[in-house]
Formats: C-alpha cells, sequence, structure tokens
C-alpha cells in the first residue's frame, strides 16, 4: 500500500528561522521554504525532513535524526568549532569529545549527540 509513497519524516520547533539558520549554516542542508511558515530539510539521500512551527513545541527526549559520517573525529572537531556542543549521557559511555565508542566494545556504532535550537536530538554516527 504504501512501498511507492514518498514518505518523509517531521519534527516541531519553536523558532522556525534559528532552526533554518542551523541547519542551513551550521550543517550545510539545504532548505526550502515549505509554506505555512514551515520548512524542508533537502538530505542528499534524496530524503526529506519537514520542520513546522509549534510555538508549546516540546523536544522529544530520543535521538529524532541520525547523520552517519564517514569520520566522527573530524566531523565532532567541526562542529565543536561551529559552536555545537555534544550531549553526555548518564550511562552512556563517552569520552571527552562526548562520543560513545561502540565500534571498539563491539556494541554498534560510534556515535555523539547534539541537540538542534529547538532541543531535537540529533546524532552523528560512524558509517
Amino acid at each position: 500500500m504504501f512501498s511507492t509513497t514518498e514518505a518523509f519524516s517531521g519534527m516541531s520547533s519553536n523558532d522556525i528561522a534559528a532552526s533554518r539558520k542551523f541547519y542551513e549554516d551550521t550543517l550545510g542542508i539545504p532548505v526550502e521554504d515549505a509554506g505555512m511558515g514551515a520548512i524542508t530539510l533537502q538530505l542528499d539521500s534524496g530524503g526529506v525532513v519537514f520542520v513546522y512551527p509549534k510555538p508549546d513545541h516540546t523536544p522529544a527526549s530520543y535521538t529524532v535524526l541520525n547523520f552517519p559520517v564517514d569520520d566522527i573525529d573530524s566531523t565532532v572537531d567541526e562542529l565543536v568549532a561551529k559552536g555545537v556542543k555534544f550531549e553526555k549521557y548518564e550511562g552512556a559511555q563517552q569520552d571527552e569529545k562526548g562520543v560513545a565508542r561502540g565500534k571498539a566494545a563491539g556494541q554498534g556504532p560510534d556515535i555523539a549527540w547534539f541537540l538542534d535550537p529547538a532541543g531535537n536530538v540529533l546524532s552523528v554516527l560512524s558509517n
């Protein structure tokens, strides 16, 4: 039934202008206006993320968008240089950069989490 639809993900923001600036300028993702104050993130994979205004926005307590990268350490360094702060979570064994080194422990990818301006949890993880 839905195998041929062009599904997309969505999330809310309490400040679309700040979200647009963050995704465009900090993360380098092409952003388009979507009408009614919303924007879309145009991902290289062909996927689209719809970001819509919601004044009473409450960010999710889980990761809503993951960015696979070839070199997590250089990506984290580049994002930190642009002002991104990486989150540290109780119980997650993360290094000084905030990277949980799952590969070495045989427990999944290396991953680091950060927030967008609306508090939505994003991650970079090793390919």
